[in-house]
């Protein structure tokens, strides 16, 4: 079991974080483990009076669920069993499928290698972090991995066998069929949700990188990357110019080599700052381990399987990774066991997950105002949980201490996608749990 927070104040504090700057939160102190029993078991019908009477009456479209994170004894239900639209707290199902399967340290390989009749093969592997520049506006450690670099490297090979000159192709082979999902609105791209979803992207597949503000992204990613790659070769002493998609070569001479951050940075990342792009690419990765085509379809079948192997069998149906398709289901008790699991001292690889998550009033997703009101100010800094948001659906799923000090996995799961949902009502069920001495 992890802690949140060391210790609980009558007023927010900056809580522990896991000692990793590309969580960017308070880290005054780091996560410790702590007993799976520690604190008192609530009493459910306390709880479940004070929840209920936050959430109202029949016609309040709220699935929620709370349980006790060490035996997943549920302390309160409300539709739990019954799937609902996750939104991005699909992402928790995304990441822990993909620890559990490529592992905490796996990382994505971009390559450069020889090609044929002069060229070389820019190689995509599904990098998500890949960038052309100097440092990325979101960047943490460990370092993204580096097209400059990777140029550099390509541009030192060739020289020293002579080469001057060279067309740039490109091999994005690695991901298969479409680069959207069902389920998702032709709004997505043009409003910089996400790009389409392709084994060779740089910074994104972003149209400005350098200036955070300016989210539209490219129709092609890998034309791109590889114009971008021709460049930097040029700036390097090589020329280049941008050639065409191809295949490279089995055994061909590889000139050049960079690699992501492991792929606990990667979720952590991807938690914090609800990132579709790195969700999308982390869900590849396990379709590529379980040795499936890297799409969408097979990505999504790949991460219920490994589920299903740590016990979490029924309640999720997904068509990406990121949350983005509106036909993705998910159940609360669902979410709230996946919590649990990567909260839990039998799976260590999950972790990441938990220092991944944004912290209450003070991290990511989570960050003020949320969190600042009176009617959720008890679980700034208590709660730790993953956001989801479409249009009609607002969710919430995490992990809180109650005043007791037990540890709690929640899921709270609100809208139809038919009309306007109030976010700061989950965040208000989420401090009721921090705020219940209910034991």
């Amino acid at each position: 079991m992890v802690k949140l927070t060391p210790e609980r104040h009558l007023s927010p504090q900056p809580p522990g974080v896991a000692v990793r700057d590309i969580v960017r939160a308070p880290a005054s102190t780091s996560i410790a483990a702590a007993d799976l029993t520690s604190g008192r078991l609530p009493n459910a019908s306390v709880l479940g009076g004070r929840l209920s009477t936050l959430i109202g009456g029949p016609e309040t479209k709220i699935n929620a669920v709370v349980i006790d994170a060490a035996t997943r004894r549920p302390l309160f239900e409300r539709h739990a069993d019954s799937p609902a639209t996750p939104a991005s707290t699909t992402k928790l199902v995304t990441s822990v499928a993909a620890l559990a399967s490529v592992g905490p340290e796996h990382r994505i390989t971009t390559q450069v290698v020889r090609g044929n009749g002069g060229g070389i093969v820019l190689v995509g592997g599904g990098d998500p972090t890949l960038t052309a520049l100097p440092t990325r506006p979101d960047a943490g450690h460990p370092p993204y991995a580096s097209l400059l670099d990777l140029a550099r490297q390509t541009a030192s090979a060739l020289k020293a066998a002579g080469v001057r000159r060279v067309r740039v192709d490109y091999d994005v082979s690695a991901y298969q069929g479409p680069r959207t999902a069902a389920g998702w609105k032709p709004n997505y791209m043009p409003d910089g949700e996400v790009a389409p979803v392709t084994a060779l992207t740089v910074d994104e597949g972003r149209v400005a990188p350098a200036d955070p503000s300016k989210k539209t992204r490219v129709s092609d990613p890998p034309a791109v990357a590889a114009g971008e790659f021709a460049r930097l070769l040029s700036m390097n002493g090589v020329g280049a110019k941008a050639g065409r998609r191809t295949f490279a070569q089995k055994g061909a001479v590889r000139l050049g080599a960079v690699q992501s951050p492991p792929m606990s940075a990667l979720v952590e990342h991807l938690l914090t700052d609800s990132d579709n792009d790195v969700a999308e690419a982390v869900a590849r990765q396990v379709a590529m381990k379980l040795g499936r085509p890297a799409s969408f379809a097979d990505a999504a079948q790949a991460v219920e399987q490994v589920l299903a192997k740590l016990g979490v069998e029924a309640g999720v149906l997904v068509n990406d990774g990121s949350g983005l398709s509106t036909r993705n289901r998910i159940s609360p008790v669902a979410l709230a066991r996946i919590v649990s699991l990567a909260a839990g001292e039998d799976h260590p690889e999950l972790r990441s997950v938990i220092t991944g998550l944004p912290i209450a009033g003070f991290s990511g997703t989570l960050s003020p105002p949320r969190y600042t009101v009176p009617s959720s100010r008890a679980g700034a800094g208590m709660v730790r949980a993953k956001t989801g948001t479409l249009a009609g659906v607002s969710t919430l799923a995490g992990l809180a201490y109650d005043a007791d000090g037990r540890l709690l996995a929640f899921a709270f799961m609100a809208g139809d996608g038919k009309g306007p949902v109030d976010p700061g009502r989950l965040d208000q069920l989420a401090a009721a749990v921090a705020a219940c001495g209910c034991g």
